[in-house]
């Protein structure tokens, strides 16, 4: 008497689908895994290269005269010594691709300006062979050098010498500007504040005023003709509804601090919002 043997059946459609599924889940992980590991490469090596901070006054761009370094210097520790408060003047040769705002955000978290528990740091960035010009401000201090503040000095007090080929004489203002607020002169800068670029413009309020009355009556004509002769039809619980227009507002980046060395000068880990303002010239 013969027997036969049944052959295994073949592996059906599905299960293959399972197995390939399997097989795509354990090479997932590890080609994840490599992909994180190149991407936090290269976004570490993305990172510029900063210069060294070597004092309260770093002119990495050498447009300085040693004396009004040495001014600068004097000045800056002078108002530490009295209010903690930490001003940091650089000059950098150019931005390496970056913003001024990026590049000035990046620079105030590399150096670690300001106390970690006051946020009191400042930083005045100039970028001479960009044409910038940057004042970043710790979150302790953006009470008193605002946007708007920040802004009039750059643009009254520092791009007009800038504008004449003074550059010292433009830093220097901005400096002495920058530390008459800090010491609680304000007044005379919030005086000259322009409104805010995203402050509320009157004709602009007229004109979605009257757009949304007129999207209002057509809805409302809509809904309550019935549908009209054809049938129209309409959205979910027979209104209409429109998209209204939404007005962004100003953001900021994020800087931590930390030290730095001129003559026992050194940052506690501040950290700023972004707050400050850039111009150019």
């Amino acid at each position: 008497m013969q027997t036969w043997q049944s052959a295994s059946p073949a592996p059906s459609k599905q299960t293959r689908k399972n197995s390939a599924a399997q097989f795509g889940t354990r090479l997932l992980a590890p080609l994840a895994a490599l992909f994180f590991l190149v991407f936090s490469g290269l976004a570490h090596a993305a990172e510029p290269p900063f210069p060294p901070l070597n004092g309260r006054v770093t002119d990495a761009a050498g447009v300085l005269p040693p004396e009004i370094r040495q001014r600068l210097t004097e000045k800056l520790k002078a108002h530490e010594d009295k209010s903690g408060d930490q001003l940091v003047v650089a000059t950098v040769s150019n931005l390496q691709g970056l913003t001024v705002e990026d590049y000035a955000n990046r620079l105030f978290r590399a150096w670690k300006l300001g106390e970690a528990k006051r946020n009191n740091g400042a930083l005045l960035l100039v970028a001479p062979n960009d044409r910038k010009v940057r004042i970043e401000v710790g979150y302790g201090l953006e009470g008193a050098i605002t946007d708007a503040v920040s802004k009039v000095i750059i643009t009254t007090a520092i791009v007009p010498k800038f504008k004449q080929g003074d550059i010292p004489g433009g830093i220097e203002a901005g400096a002495d500007a920058i530390l008459s607020i800090m010491a609680g002169d304000a007044e005379q800068w919030q005086r000259r504040a322009p409104v805010r670029s995203d402050a509320v413009n009157g004709i602009e309020v007229v004109f979605w005023i009257v757009v949304i009355l007129f999207l209002v009556i057509v809805v409302w004509r809509m809904n309550s003709s019935g549908g009209g002769s054809g049938g129209r039809r309409r959205g979910r619980g027979g209104m209409v509804v429109f998209p209204m227009p939404s007005s962004g507002g100003w953001s900021g980046g994020f800087s931590g601090g930390g030290g730095f060395s001129d003559g026992g000068f050194s940052g506690g880990g501040g950290s700023s919002g972004g707050g400050g303002a850039s111009g150019d010239w």
